[in-house]
């Protein structure tokens, strides 16, 4: 699990937002309200299908392009509870969240395939991952 998350806020733009996913080599960014819970997420694909393919401004706030049917799992989920959850959504990334829906990391599928056994998500199975996630770069 990633536990030092980019992520965006509502209202930024998906111009931002394609900076920062270049700048960072990823594809997949959390988007958090002002008070830093999530609220969806931005992905390359998202942008590609509904801002470049739709002829949009980069000046569209993520929040209006993002996905909303977001993938998530608590700390303290196994792993295999974490895949099944993203095989039934055919999603290739989850987004792990604390009960008050702030963001503590972000699991993919690879991170499932290179530690298999039944560890506890953000507990311990990766260092650094008892907490919030800590967001590396800037928040705007």
């Amino acid at each position: 699990m990633t536990s030092e998350v980019e992520v965006l806020r509502a209202g930024q733009t998906v111009r931002e937002a394609a900076r920062r996913m270049r700048d960072a080599r990823i594809g997949f960014l959390p988007v958090c309200d002002d008070t830093g819970r999530l609220m969806g997420v931005l992905t390359a694909r998202d942008i590609a299908v509904r801002v470049v393919a739709e002829e949009l401004s980069g000046d569209i706030k993520v929040d209006d392009v993002m996905t909303d049917d977001v993938v998530t799992c608590a700390r303290g989920d196994t792993l295999s509870a974490a895949r099944r959850l993203m095989r039934a959504s055919q999603k290739y990334r989850a987004v792990c969240i604390d009960p008050e829906r702030y963001v503590a990391g972000v699991l993919s599928l690879t991170d499932i395939a290179r530690y298999e056994d039944e560890q506890v998500v953000g507990e311990g199975w990766l260092p650094g991952t008892s907490g919030r996630a800590q967001p590396s770069g800037r928040l705007s």
